[in-house]
């Protein structure tokens, strides 16, 4: 099992993309798409305050005929915000996703963040668990060493 320090130190992008809550909904949608990730943190100074999905764009701008240019983040973004801790296990991580219906965790050490996993990291960081395990079989069931 690893923990997320490990899937962190895999990951290719690692820069965590933020904004701020009166950021407009059309500002955070286009660095989104410039980046293709598909969320972002709202965060106060150092302190987390929400995350805006493209879900919460779809649902709470777009459903409802609100103005992508005119609407500040703070009016949908999700303010109640999970997070983990760098030793977590991939493990705990997708079953707190799987119960919560979270595809991003903010990953905080010492009151400071420190990354952002998604359910694709933990996705691909399992597959590549499996992989490794499967490998090992194959080799054990051949008699190699």
């Amino acid at each position: 099992m690893h923990s997320v320090s490990q899937i962190l130190k895999n990951k290719s992008n690692t820069q965590v993309y933020t904004v701020t809550p009166t950021t407009t909904v059309l500002d955070a949608i286009k660095l989104m798409a410039e980046r293709g990730i598909g969320a972002l943190l709202v965060m106060e100074g150092e302190k987390i305050v929400g995350i805006v999905t493209e879900r919460d764009y779809a649902r709470k701008v777009v459903l409802k005929g609100r103005a992508s240019n005119e609407t500040p983040v703070r009016d949908i973004m999700t303010t109640s915000v999970m997070y983990v801790r760098p030793d977590t296990t991939n493990e705990q991580c997708m079953a707190l996703m799987t119960e919560n219906r979270l595809r991003h965790l903010p990953v905080i050490e010492n009151e400071k963040l420190v990354g952002l996993i998604s359910i694709g990291d933990l996705v691909a960081d399992i597959i590549s668990e499996q992989q490794f395990i499967i490998e090992q079989m194959e080799h054990y069931i051949r008699g190699e060493r």
